[in-house]
């Protein structure tokens, strides 16, 4: 099909997890170039490609159906365009489809699953952890940023449950937010397992223009979350540990670079 807005459904996957939501914006500038396609530009001093991500991924999780969309300066058929950025695309990336959709449309995530796998002997322990926090009524978590203010996140649970073997963490989206991977990894007392090497992977993102028939019973809450101011003392604590890992980054390094003896 021709047009000249398409939105591609893609994975990142293997070390290309590793890689920052900014790195891959210039992966995929380096891409269409690449890849000779007449994609749009923004204006002004530093012009980029138009290109919008439905929800930027957390670094070290494997996207497995993201949805990205470009646009174009003229009309271009979607399976050429699909052929010629896979072609050019680094291991790791693959892009599975493109849609042409119209140059106002926008594509709104309503839905995301994340999914992790969970050691045999704490898959009990998970699941029972899971059906307590589907059994709350609210959930608060600490943010502080862009403001420091405690987060009712509990709306944002669709349905959490570890099936064989496999954890997985079902959650709405809206325009003012979601839960985070790493938050529920927390409350649910299973963080310590990325830092073991266990594989987060996040294997659905639904689009609001993409479910039109969903079930009215079963749709994303309305309105921001509920918050409450933060506790002057956490919000301390949390810049204190904050100056401490920048001076841990920072250590031993000149105006040249790090100091290597």
């Amino acid at each position: 099909m021709l047009g000249d807005k398409l939105r591609f459904r893609f994975s990142k996957t293997g070390v290309l997890r590793l890689l920052s939501h900014h790195d891959l914006m210039r992966c995929f500038e380096r891409m269409l170039r690449r890849a000779d396609v007449p994609f749009k530009s923004t204006a002004g001093f530093h012009p980029s490609p138009r290109i919008v991500f439905a929800l930027s991924l957390p670094l070290g999780v494997e996207g497995r159906d993201e949805a990205v969309e470009i646009e174009f300066t003229q009309e271009c058929e979607s399976e050429d365009v699909l052929t010629r950025l896979n072609a050019q695309a680094p291991e790791g990336l693959a892009f599975a489809s493109a849609t042409v959709i119209p140059m106002k449309a926008t594509g709104l995530p309503r839905r995301i699953v994340y999914s992790m796998p969970v050691p045999h002997d704490r898959v009990d322990d998970a699941a029972e952890a899971c059906a307590e926090l589907m059994r709350a009524q609210r959930v608060w978590v600490d943010r502080f940023k862009p403001n420091p203010k405690q987060l009712n996140i509990r709306p944002y649970f669709r349905l959490f449950s570890v099936s064989d073997g496999v954890l997985s963490l079902d959650l709405w989206v809206t325009q003012t937010g979601t839960a985070r991977a790493d938050e529920l990894l927390r409350l649910l007392n299973l963080s310590d397992l990325l830092d073991d090497g266990a594989l987060m992977s996040r294997a659905v993102v639904e689009l609001r223009d993409e479910t039109p028939l969903a079930d009215p019973a079963d749709q994303p809450p309305d309105g921001p979350a509920e918050s409450m101011p933060l506790d002057p003392a956490a919000v301390g604590a949390a810049n204190r540990d904050d100056d401490k890992t920048s001076a841990a980054a920072q250590w031993g390094s000149t105006l040249s670079g790090p100091v290597v003896e």
